[in-house]
């Protein structure tokens, strides 16, 4: 018989936040920028974004995906690909 409990879990499990997500009534093209869009427009177009994550119920979770799996396009959780990128490049500080 095969032992059930090292099997995942569903994967709905894994991805049920997104169901509750702010995001899920706004137009996707308000989170991820058109080829070329640079200066005010793109840093307009992201706070439009960014303060529909404020009032988001799975904002941390969101976030915490975008980090995780490396998002490289879009506002995820409130962060833009500049922001995500700064924090995953930052050096990791170990205890000592």
């Amino acid at each position: 018989m095969a032992e059930l409990s090292r099997l995942p879990g569903p994967v709905m499990d894994l991805w049920e936040w997104q169901y509750q997500g702010a995001c899920r009534d706004a137009d996707p093209d308000l989170f991820f920028h058109p080829e070329g869009e640079r200066g005010g427009t793109r840093r307009r177009r992201d706070e439009a974004a960014k303060a529909i994550c404020a009032t988001c119920p799975v904002l941390e979770q969101c976030r915490e995906h975008s980090l995780k799996v490396r998002e490289p396009y879009g506002v995820w959780g409130g962060l833009s690909e500049d922001e995500r990128m700064a924090i995953l490049s930052r050096p990791v500080r170990r205890a000592s």
